[in-house]
């Protein structure tokens, strides 16, 4: 997951795979350490750290077998995948690195970026905060158009619809402002300490030429895809192009006027990409 997020964010995942599909797929979500239900201990934390927790889970699920792991990751959390990857290569089955970079440089000019970062620290109202993400993360044309989330029916698995439904947002940026606010005011799930200690990690996140190339090497570059907007604000699209320039993976895509959060933004293309890339690793195996 990336910075500052929770689980929930992929609702518009698990709702198909995790639930629609899930006589075909196994899915696992999580926070990372510092967010939601996850602990958040006051120290130094790393990428590499941050993987080794993930590692845990999948080992105490069992999901220990050669070729079994299909890692999704997006920014911050797509960094992880990376250590995940770097860690435990055989048991890669696919690696899908979305909106993420190997390591953090400064592509606009100094004052733009020494703007952008010191934004994501500075105190904010709550409406303040909730509209500087939402301009951060997604493009304008996706905010302003009608809400098109997925809505779960009394045919979706283990869904119980409360009374009348479930209704639709007037918009993307009214319900993802919805899901920021419950997030923001619940103590558990969002902590300002927390955002600073992943902020760190993903800061200095590093991965070189070399250890990119040995990570292909080691994963198969026809298990790694790599997607991007060439709209994004947060990790923008040189990062992504020096990714798959190293990595030269088997799949890649640079999608037009898009932002950072391609899950959402482009929810269906993406699932439909991963469904596509997930059949065609398994067939490999």
């Amino acid at each position: 997951m990336g910075l500052g997020a929770v689980k929930s964010a992929w609702q518009r995942q698990t709702m198909i795979f995790g639930h629609e599909q899930s006589d075909k797929y196994s899915a696992l979500v999580l926070d990372n350490r510092g967010m939601g239900k996850s602990d958040k201990p006051f120290m130094r934390y790393s990428t590499s750290e941050m993987a080794k927790d993930i590692i845990e889970i999948l080992d105490h699920v069992g999901w220990t077998e050669p070729r079994q792991l299909h890692v999704i990751g997006v920014s911050m959390g797509g960094m992880i995948s990376q250590e995940i990857a770097w860690a435990i290569p055989e048991r890669i089955a696919s690696l899908s690195l979305v909106s993420t970079a190997a390591h953090i440089e400064n592509t606009t000019s100094f004052v733009e970026n020494l703007r952008t970062r010191i934004n994501l620290f500075i105190p904010k109202s709550l409406d303040e905060g909730v509209r500087h993400a939402a301009k951060n993360l997604f493009s304008d044309e996706w905010l302003n158009a009608p809400d098109d989330a997925p809505i779960p029916t009394e045919s979706t698995p283990l869904v119980n619809l409360p009374p009348g439904g479930i209704k639709r947002f007037p918009s993307n940026f009214e319900r993802f402002a919805s899901q920021e606010l419950n997030k923001r005011l619940s103590p558990d799930a969002f902590q300002r300490k927390g955002f600073i200690m992943q902020a760190i990690a993903a800061g200095w996140h590093h991965k070189s030429p070399e250890q990119l190339k040995q990570l292909a090497d080691k994963v198969g570059r026809e298990r790694i895809l790599v997607m991007h907007g060439d709209n994004d604000i947060m990790i923008t699209l040189p990062h992504g192009q020096k990714l798959i320039a190293e990595l030269e993976p088997a799949e890649s895509y640079i999608r037009p006027g898009k932002g950072h959060v391609l899950m959402l933004e482009e929810w269906k293309w993406h699932n439909e990409t991963i469904a596509n890339f997930v059949a065609k690793t398994e067939a490999l195996k």
